[in-house]
């Protein structure tokens, strides 16, 4: 357990890093749309992972898991919160790209945030196991 936990954390950390670094060098770099669609692309992301986050562990503590004795109840509750969370961000998603305020191309950029994160995570952690076989 403890190497899962090491990768929530870093995870849930690094997406914010990797979303203000990205969101800095977006508005350096690159057009005011694109750089728009990166900030908005990651902050829906980032905050969607972040809630999600928050509705397992609310839904796996022992206490609510008493309270509810029929565990197909949690499961529903958890997938209807993703649900209204997914169709929300694409509606947002949508507005974004019909009223022409980010570049499609930036906001694909910004909602991989999460995905570069998980990917890192991924990596430093095969590194770190590599090394400790090696050694």
């Amino acid at each position: 357990m403890e190497i899962q936990q090491r990768i929530i954390k870093f995870v849930t950390k690094a997406n914010w890093y990797i979303f203000i670094v990205a969101s800095i060098l977006g508005f350096i770099n690159t057009p005011f749309k694109f750089a728009m669609g990166i900030l908005c692309g990651g902050l829906i992301v980032t905050i969607n992972f972040h809630m999600m986050q928050r509705t397992i562990k609310k839904t796996l503590k022992p206490l609510y898991l008493k309270m509810i004795p029929n565990k197909t109840i949690i499961l529903k509750i958890v997938l209807v919160k993703y649900y209204i969370r997914f169709v929300l961000s694409g509606f947002i998603i949508f507005l974004l790209i019909s009223k022409n305020i980010v570049n499609p191309l930036g906001l694909l950029a910004g909602l991989s945030i999460v995905v570069i994160s998980i990917l890192v995570a991924t990596i430093l952690e095969l590194t770190r196991l590599i090394t400790k076989e090696a050694v």
